[in-house]
């Protein structure tokens, strides 16, 4: 029997290789692609944002992602007051094209576009806000000690592009390549005060800011004082003062605060442990005086030229008021045989003083009366002093109780001023009211005129001047002495000696030449030793028009 040889020839048929199926492969690809897509979309979504940021040398600084995309616009504007800022970006920084303040307050915006990209799921645009401030650098210190041959140095608290310091209305100009924290004044006086104020960025960006006063010292160890204003220098009335010290003010003055001499309506305050500063109210410091202030020990103060000098006081001049508003206010209470016609002034103290010392009202001046003697007229000018000026001041004097001298001294101005806020008016009935003018014609026959509010009183009175070697002296003068009878002494030309008891009705109006009664046998003619010489009768009639201040005019042949 013949066997069959199974060991070589497998009885079932054999397996083909394993294969994936088309449809898995593909479906693996497509997933890992999307997988990728979505990798990227993660990624260039987180690479998406854009910000603004604070920049020292800008008004803000713009940082994007990679796929941030760029930036299409920028604006800022004023927060205080809501202007646009022009603006431009320089690289990624926000730059205004004008100088802003230090300190100013500034929304700035940027709108930045994305990429298409990424667009359809951020955002086509991404809007950015931000407000920030203009920066601004303050003086460490307003007190600077400066040894001997040395230059004063300012310092800031932060680097400064730019500085404007010096005197107000000549101030000078400095910019710096590399912004620095302090500078030199240069060559200066010893000690001295100056204004200073600087800027963080460059003139095309930004303006320097406030200015502040700084004062040196010489670096001696003996107190000095600086004035502001100067000492010395002329101020106004409601000028503020201020006195800067080179030690803490209470190791000089301890707790009480300097005194004014006169003393002047106002407050101290204590700005700094170094600076005291007086602040006038009401009427301020009287015109037309020298004001001080008194200090405790004497000290180096400082002067206009730089120098400084020991003093037990700071002086300061202030001038009198214009002489054209001493007349508007002596026509309006109606001392003048003028009236004043113009812009009016606000009854308070301080617009009295301004309009005193600044500038006058405008306006023009018309006469009282339409018949004024013209001799009376020839002696009037506006803002020019005048002896009819010195007269009314003399009225208003006499009538407000106050040495009567024609002189605007600090007492009269204020006086005036009052009595202009108070409506106070000089009345005109009566022959020692209104306005009087006297005029004596020399030619012969000599006689005297008296003119009052309008009205002749006595018209070409018989009267006798001054002989020769004992004229009448001519010309205006105002009558500043009077006596209703006195003795009358003095010298005659030969030198002996005269005493006239019982003379009445006198008006000195030039040294010792007087309007007064005297017996003759006759008038008309010199005979006098320089007065005008009248009846009795006459006299009598116009002593009561002649009070102090009144003009008398004589008039030679």
């Amino acid at each position: 029997m013949l066997l069959e040889d199974r060991s070589s020839t497998p009885d079932y048929p054999p397996r083909a290789p394993r294969r994936w199926p088309k449809r898995l492969l593909v479906g693996g690809v497509v997933t890992l692609v999307l997988a990728a897509v979505a990798a990227f979309v993660v990624s260039a979504f987180a690479l998406s944002g854009s910000s603004i940021e604070e920049d020292g040398s800008s008004l803000g600084k713009i940082n994007t992602d990679t796929f941030g995309g760029d930036v299409s616009n920028v604006r800022a504007t004023a927060v205080k007051s809501g202007e646009d800022i022009p603006v431009e970006l320089k690289g990624d920084r926000i730059v205004p094209t004008t100088p802003l303040h230090p300190g100013e307050r500034v929304t700035v915006e940027a709108t930045v576009k994305r990429p298409s990209a990424v667009g359809f799921l951020a955002g086509g645009e991404n809007k950015l806000k931000m407000t920030t401030t203009a920066p601004s650098a303050k003086i460490e210190t307003a007190w600077i000690s400066v040894k001997k041959g040395k230059n004063p140095y300012v310092h800031f608290n932060r680097p400064v592009s730019q500085v404007s310091y010096g005197q107000p209305g000549k101030l000078k100009h400095r910019h710096f390549d590399q912004p620095r924290d302090s500078f030199s004044l240069g060559p200066q006086p010893a000690a001295g005060q100056a204004i200073v104020a600087g800027a963080v960025w460059d003139k095309s960006m930004e303006h320097v800011g406030k200015f502040k006063s700084v004062t040196w010292f010489p670096a001696t160890g003996k107190p000095t004082i600086a004035a502001n204003p100067t000492a010395g220098s002329t101020i106004s009335a409601s000028t503020p003062i201020e006195i800067t010290v080179s030690k803490p003010v209470k190791k000089i003055f301890g707790s009480e605060k300097p005194k004014l001499s006169p003393e002047v309506d106002g407050k101290w305050s204590e700005p700094n442990p170094h600076t005291l500063r007086f602040t006038p109210s009401g009427f301020g410091a009287p015109l037309a005086t020298d004001l001080k202030v008194e200090l405790p020990e004497e000290v180096e103060v400082v002067q206009a030229d730089g120098s400084v000098q020991n003093a037990s006081e700071v002086k300061w001049e202030v001038p009198a008021g214009s002489e054209l508003r001493l007349q508007q206010m002596l026509a309006e209470l109606g001392y003048l045989p003028y009236k004043w016609n113009g812009e009016e002034v606000a009854k308070t103290p301080e617009a009295q003083v301004a309009a005193a010392t600044t500038e006058a009202p405008k306006g023009h001046f018309s006469p009282r009366w339409g018949n004024m003697p013209s001799g009376l007229k020839e002696l009037w000018s506006p803002n020019e002093t005048t002896v009819l000026t010195e007269g009314a001041l003399m009225s208003f004097e006499e009538r407000s109780g106050l040495e009567v001298d024609g002189v605007a001294g600090p007492v009269v101005w204020e006086a005036l001023m009052k009595a202009v806020i108070a409506g106070e008016t000089k009345g005109e009935k009566g022959a020692a009211n209104g306005y009087t003018y006297v005029w004596v014609n020399e030619s012969l026959p000599e006689t005297v005129n008296v003119w009052h509010n309008g009205k002749m009183i006595l018209s070409e009175a018989a009267a006798n001047t001054g002989i020769p070697g004992a004229e009448t002296e001519a010309g205006t003068f105002n009558v500043f002495l009077r006596y209703e009878e006195t003795t009358m002494e003095g010298e005659n030309p030969d030198g002996s000696h005269y005493s006239d008891p019982g003379i009445k009705w006198v008006s000195y109006f030039n040294g010792g030449d007087a309007l007064h009664q005297f017996d003759r046998a006759s008038y008309g003619s010199p005979q006098s030793l320089g007065c005008v010489e009248m009846p009795n009768e006459e006299a009598e009639v116009i002593w009561p028009y002649t009070p102090l201040g009144t003009p008398v005019t004589i008039n030679p042949a």
